[in-house]
């Protein structure tokens, strides 16, 4: 049987919380989506997907609420999601039900309250990001956002992710602060989505954040990158309640 390489979020949860980041490692899945690819709109083999997220399930307590990311700011309670629904982030106060985003550059986050009630599955790609799918989703919370605790995943980092001013532009129309997330990079400008995510959650009041420190682009054995490969899989970050 294929052993999968997982890497566990180190953060202070109360014990009942279980997350679960993947890297690319350990499927059936072929060049360019080698090897654990659990996206089914990247040209992959169906079948080798499927294969994958049946590796995947034997380590989990249901079959992951699997989302339709669409790169917006809609939320569902994974507990009564039907089909696939097209959204960016997934909650659940309901133990056993797998809450899960897909990433090969944009940025999982990772929730939980300090009382271990709800956990929180965000997928944010810049454009949700920029527009609100973190703020979209703690207003969904009855917890505090002084209580809850963040996990940044993966992403694409700070000396990779190349924007135009365009870019540069719609976020610092949001949020004024997000300007000192880029830096001129010849005609173009350098963007920290983690620095953006910790200034949006910061201002929201969440104050307790960690990971963050992975980049997808430069870590080729460990991480998909959309933008390194263009054709390539999707890595799965999982958080339930047992």
């Amino acid at each position: 049987m294929n052993k999968l390489n997982f890497i566990v979020p180190d953060w202070p949860v109360p014990a009942n919380v279980k997350a679960l980041q993947t890297t690319r490692a350990g499927g059936i899945s072929q060049a360019p989506y080698d090897s654990l690819n659990f996206g089914e709109h990247v040209k992959d083999n169906p079948m080798h997907v499927a294969h994958n997220r049946q590796l995947l399930s034997l380590y989990l307590p249901s079959e992951p609420a699997w989302l339709n990311q669409v790169h917006g700011i809609s939320v569902v309670d994974a507990a009564n999601t039907i089909c696939v629904p097209g959204a960016d982030a997934s909650y659940t106060m309901r133990k056993n039900v797998v809450c899960v985003t897909m990433t090969a550059d944009c940025l999982p986050v990772l929730l939980c309250d300090t009382a271990g009630t709800v956990v929180v599955a965000i997928h944010a790609g810049w454009r949700s990001l920029c527009d609100g799918v973190i703020e979209a989703t703690v207003s969904k919370l009855t917890a505090k956002p002084a209580d809850l605790l963040a996990w940044l995943g993966p992403a694409i980092g700070p000396n990779a992710f190349e924007v135009g001013d365009e870019v540069r532009e719609q976020f610092i129309t949001k949020d004024a602060q997000a300007e000192l997330a880029f830096q001129a990079h010849g005609d173009k400008w350098l963007g920290d989505i983690v620095q953006i995510a910790t200034q949006r959650l910061n201002k929201l009041g969440v104050t307790k954040i960690y990971g963050g420190d992975l980049c997808t682009f430069t870590d080729e054995e460990r991480f998909f990158s959309f933008r390194r490969d263009g054709d390539t899989g999707r890595m799965a970050t999982m958080i339930w309640l047992a």
